[in-house]
């Protein structure tokens, strides 16, 4: 059966593009029934629109709605019977509870090899520290931020004559072929999350599969 994901987004939506993408092709074993952002203006919301994918706003400002955000969120994801909640330059930080319900069905994508950087502002603190390589990482989704057990990396050649600007656009073309590849070693079984780690098989991930380096 053909695995159900929402996309959580608050962005331009090019790790959504690359998933919608792959599911189009068979590449990906999945189908995106929903978008949801917390961003009425995000961009990613006109891709998904494009591609006759259903798309929901929830937003909120104050302390209140950010409760009923909350059990907004709960409600949409459930409604939708996915079986992985895939987030995509989702800003929001999503309450334990929430994330406890979707634990081993929920994966993020980040832009550095983690643990290293997490957080915001990934490539510039990479330049800062003049390290020889970066890239990107999907993980499993848990109260920690950016702190999930890793599924898979891919990692980005940093150039000499790299600014800010050069290495986020290398990484997130990388982030383009590692997320689909990621979510479908979770949909098909291959990797699973258990006891709070990421597992192929009966063996314990001591460290994340990888993509083949970035050398464009």
């Amino acid at each position: 059966m053909t695995a159900r994901l929402v996309v959580l987004v608050s962005g331009r939506g090019s790790n959504l593009e690359a998933i919608a993408g792959a599911c189009a092709s068979g590449a990906l074993d999945a189908r995106v029934v929903a978008v949801l952002s917390d961003r009425a203006t995000a961009p990613a919301l006109a891709h998904a629109a494009a591609r006759g994918i259903p798309t929901e706003v929830i937003t909120a400002a104050t302390h209140e709605e950010r409760q009923r955000f909350d059990a907004s969120l709960a409600a949409r994801l459930a409604a939708h019977a996915v079986d992985l909640v895939v987030l995509a330059g989702f800003m929001r930080i999503l309450p334990a509870g929430l994330v406890a319900r979707w634990a081993g069905r929920m994966v993020n994508i980040h832009p550095s090899l983690l643990p290293a950087y997490p957080g915001l502002r990934t490539h510039r603190r990479a330049l800062a520290d003049r390290v020889a390589v970066h890239g990107a990482s999907v993980h499993f989704v848990t109260p920690e931020l950016d702190g999930g057990p890793v599924v898979m990396q891919v990692r980005v050649p940093v150039r000499p004559d790299d600014d800010e600007a050069a290495l986020a656009q290398r990484v997130l073309r990388a982030e383009h072929r590692l997320y689909p590849a990621a979510l479908q070693r979770i949909l098909s079984g291959q990797v699973a999350f258990r006891d709070g780690a990421a597992y192929c098989g009966q063996r314990r991930l001591s460290e994340p599969e990888r993509l083949p380096e970035e050398v464009g």
